[in-house]
């Protein structure tokens, strides 16, 4: 057997994943708050980017789509074709392509409100979110009026700051006292004082003791109403009453009536304090009727208009940078450059979409969510000629204010359920059908889930059994026997 040692050239086409490249699906992606974050980070490490002028946005837009599109085509290749390789690769081999800029980008911060052009169609952010005190901030609050020592509180101090948004004790008390050394017998006198604090119930380590913290601190005291909380909790959870009566041997109306008392209870007592902070939603996009037509514009408040430094540039083409400075000016010019171009492609993507779903979905503007049309994203991606998960990435976490309301983009999408009538309807106005029903039944007599499959029939909607029991836990429902009142 010989071997036969000669050279040969092949050609082949290969798509490189370059940083640039892998830099500009990202941001695709990315929220509005993350990108606002991203070009702030920027525009501090890059010298050669700086903020410049606002334009207006539409015309900048049509500027932009005659000069570049013969870019943007070459670009949205690039990217579709790059788009099915990041799509193929596992989890793992994603986090290597990362580089360090996206990893200070976890963290959301919270930015200063934005507005739109159209001031009457723009939503007044400083009116949206105010900041109370934390449930944590009311108990210490409590507590420092109290006569205790700096020791006992201490003591308070730690057990308030693990009680969580709930309002339970996050941390087993036992836990707690060990892992900060406290002694347990008078960790749990100060337990003790803390849940006799308001909100009431506050502090419980369990919903029975929420439940039964609220009772002995307050003027219900009722021994039957204990005794159902203490030692039937699973049987008034699933409305078994008859089971109830039975095991305490009192009569059916005896237990109504002190179940009704349960529920005036609040089994989340830090309900009231809100929880996380909220976030502002601010639009990436707006959608509003001028005369007979739909218009839609992006919100590009709070975006800076990016530049490149006219002295950097001026060094360059003057050949007055030399060596590692000429190096370094070249390297940061040509990411700033590429940033520049994949924020607007960005939004011209934003904006192509979103007139593109507008034109679909003309109905729902028009008339409401029961005219919301089924669509997938195969029918938004032939329509702006842009591959599938260009347009899933471009929807994640954007949101567009109409007159109906603001929506993430990903609302607009939704399978389709038949109709008798052989026109196809939304899942999403189905599911607003389903919350309808439920909202007129009679809470002593709720619809089951096949009744609701006959109402629907009756609309001309044909649904199985099953399938309307998935959209109303989905709706956060209840099934007929949870929501049924006897009182």
């Amino acid at each position: 057997m010989a071997f036969d040692l000669r050279q040969s050239l092949k050609l082949t086409q290969n798509l490189l994943m370059t940083p640039q490249l892998q830099q500009a699906i990202k941001l695709l992606q990315l929220s509005r708050l993350e990108l606002e974050q991203f070009v702030s980070q920027e525009l501090a490490e890059n010298p050669i980017l700086e903020e410049g002028a606002l334009e207006n946005s539409e015309e900048t837009i049509q500027e932009e789509r005659e000069a570049e599109a013969t870019e943007e085509q070459a670009l949205n290749q690039q990217m579709d074709r790059a788009t099915d390789l990041v799509d193929k690769v596992s989890s793992d081999e994603r986090n290597e392509m990362d580089w360090e800029a996206f990893s200070r980008m976890q963290e959301m911060a919270i930015p200063a409100p934005s507005t739109a052009k159209n001031m009457d169609e723009a939503p007044n952010y400083e009116n949206i979110v105010t900041r109370g005190k934390t449930l944590q901030e009311y108990l210490m609050g409590q507590i420092g009026e109290m006569d205790m020592s700096p020791d006992e509180k201490q003591i308070a101090s730690v057990i308030t700051g693990n009680i969580d948004e709930r309002g339970y004790l996050a941390m087993p008390l036992e836990e707690l006292a060990t892992q900060e050394k406290f002694d347990l017998e008078l960790a749990e006198d100060i337990l003790d004082v803390v849940q006799r604090l308001d909100p009431p119930g506050v502090g419980a380590r369990d919903l029975k003791e929420c439940l039964l913290l609220q009772i002995r601190n307050s003027h219900m005291r009722n021994g039957i109403v204990e005794k159902i909380i203490d030692c039937h909790l699973p049987e008034l959870e699933n409305r078994n009453y008859n089971a109830i009566a039975k095991a305490m041997k009192v009569t059916l109306e005896e237990v109504l009536k002190n179940v009704a008392i349960i529920g005036e209870l609040e089994p989340v007592p830090g309900r009231q304090f809100g929880g996380e902070t909220p976030q502002v939603i601010i639009p990436d996009v707006y959608v509003f009727k001028l005369g007979e037509d739909w218009v839609v514009t992006l919100n590009e408040e709070g975006l800076p208009r990016l530049r490149l430094n006219s002295t950097y540039k001026d060094m360059i083409s003057k050949k007055e940078a030399k060596g590692d400075d000429k190096n370094y000016i070249q390297e940061k010019m040509k990411s700033a450059s590429w940033l520049i171009k994949s924020i607007q492609q960005r939004q011209r993507t934003i904006f192509k979409v979103t007139e593109s779903i507008v034109a679909r979905q003309k109905d729902f503007f028009e008339r409401g969510v029961e005219y919301l049309k089924p669509m997938i994203l195969k029918d938004i991606a032939e329509d702006i000629s842009m591959h599938e998960s260009t347009v899933s990435r471009v929807t994640n976490n954007k949101y567009v204010h109409t007159p109906r309301g603001i929506f993430e983009l990903k609302y607009f999408f939704n399978s389709a359920v038949s109709r008798t009538d052989g026109d196809d309807v939304a899942s999403e106005s189905v599911k607003r059908m389903i919350s309808e029903i439920v909202k007129t039944e009679d809470v002593k007599d709720p619809y089951s889930d096949q009744k609701i499959v006959e109402l629907l029939t009756e609309r001309g909607i044909q649904l199985a059994r099953r399938t309307v029991a998935k959209y109303r836990e989905q709706l956060g429902i209840l099934p007929s026997s949870k929501r049924k009142k006897y009182f």
